[in-house]
């Protein structure tokens, strides 16, 4: 359904409402809300994909899968990281959603703490539904992941999320944090 809403606003050449933000309630060891300003002038069709899929329901009941400690923390595997639907640390992070993968949105914006990537394979052009928040700059990252937001508030929650292994930062021993809701707003 979600696949065809979008294709439709294709075909007639009209582009959907962009939202503004997102509201991220997140349970685990984190408990509270991230409060993210998405940047639609920046990256455009990433944003219209994740106010999609946050629109859908997709993204809640999704694990933060990849934690590293002083880097970011990364979630949105609406395919595999479902922690209500029968969740496998070893598959989250694998997959993507059913809308296809993004062009890249390259942007001068820098990778501070707070700001909001898209995941993306070796493929500059693969980003779909997975995103991660910056726990401290990461100048390295800039040019080469598209920006699409920053936390307004909550990033004392962003710093609480759960750590993964030190090298990889995979979430394999007891329950990762995961996004309870998240909600698009105007």
């Amino acid at each position: 359904m979600l696949r065809n809403l979008i294709a439709a606003l294709a075909v007639a050449g009209a582009t959907p409402a962009l939202a503004t933000g997102l509201e991220v309630t997140v349970a685990g060891e984190a408990n509270g809300t991230i409060t993210i300003d998405l940047l639609e002038d920046v990256a455009p069709k990433h944003v219209a994909q994740i106010t999609a899929l946050a629109e859908a329901g997709q993204y809640d009941g999704v694990v933060f899968h990849r934690v590293i400690d002083g880097f970011m923390a990364q979630t949105g595997d609406v395919q595999f990281g479902d922690a209500t639907d029968g969740y496998n640390y070893r598959r989250a992070g694998t997959g993507g959603s059913d809308l296809p993968d993004l062009p890249a949105e390259f942007s001068d914006v820098p990778f501070d703490t707070g700001v909001v990537g898209m995941a993306r394979s070796q493929s500059p052009n693969s980003a779909n539904s997975q995103f991660f928040i910056m726990f401290q700059p990461g100048p390295f990252l800039n040019g080469q992941y598209t920006v699409v937001g920053r936390v307004t508030d909550g990033q004392d929650v962003v710093q609480a999320i759960k750590r993964g292994h030190p090298r990889s930062g995979a979430i394999s021993e007891g329950e990762p944090d995961r996004m309870t809701k998240v909600v698009v707003t105007d």
